[in-house]
């Protein structure tokens, strides 16, 4: 099997920093196409699955933050169907299951769903446990009591627990590559 080289690497890495960048930035349309360009060249390539997790963690708070829900919501509905195929899970695994279902929990609150948070919620504590997932504790301790979730309160609350990973103190910017500007743009 192939591997990616060093300079490819740093090429995928470099440009999802300019995303990264972007995104604090708040233009989510110039980071998501940064980021599907570095997940191109790490499937191209062959490169160790981190880099495609991270990526992909990386669009899917840019979508959330710029109100793109129903996609989240669909790719977090898909990773829970994709892990309840499995009868065992590894540990990393079931920490990855839990993560997202607690993330379609949000995403859910944020479009108006909360019975269907309340439920995504409660399965991301069940595989976790309410200790690994203080950010889904409050929220389903809020939502129980019927508390009105504003999006700004929740995401204050998601910052507080360091949900997203795309944060000033994560982001090199000096390393960003912007693309070119005849790279297609897509949303």
């Amino acid at each position: 099997m192939a591997v990616a080289s060093p300079d490819t690497t740093a090429r995928h890495l470099a440009i999802a920093e300019a995303g990264k960048v972007a995104a604090l930035a708040g233009d989510h349309d110039t980071a998501l196409r940064h980021y599907r360009e570095a997940l191109r060249m790490v499937m191209a390539d062959r490169t160790p699955e981190v880099f495609f997790r991270h990526y992909t963690q990386c669009v899917l708070e840019s979508l959330e933050r710029s109100g793109s829900f129903p996609e989240v919501i669909e790719y977090c509905e898909r990773a829970d169907a994709h892990y309840c195929r499995f009868e065992r899970l590894t540990a990393f695994q079931q920490r990855d299951h839990a993560a997202m279902l607690e993330r379609l929990g949000c995403v859910l609150v944020k479009a108006g769903r909360t019975d269907d948070a309340l439920t995504a919620l409660h399965r991301a504590l069940d595989i976790a446990g309410a200790d690994a997932l203080p950010l889904g504790r409050t929220l389903t301790g809020w939502l129980r009591r019927g508390l009105h979730v504003q999006t700004r309160r929740l995401t204050e609350l998601q910052d507080r627990h360091h949900y997203f990973t795309v944060r000033p103190d994560l982001v090199d910017a000096e390393i960003a590559t912007a693309l070119p500007a005849s790279l297609p743009h897509t949303r």
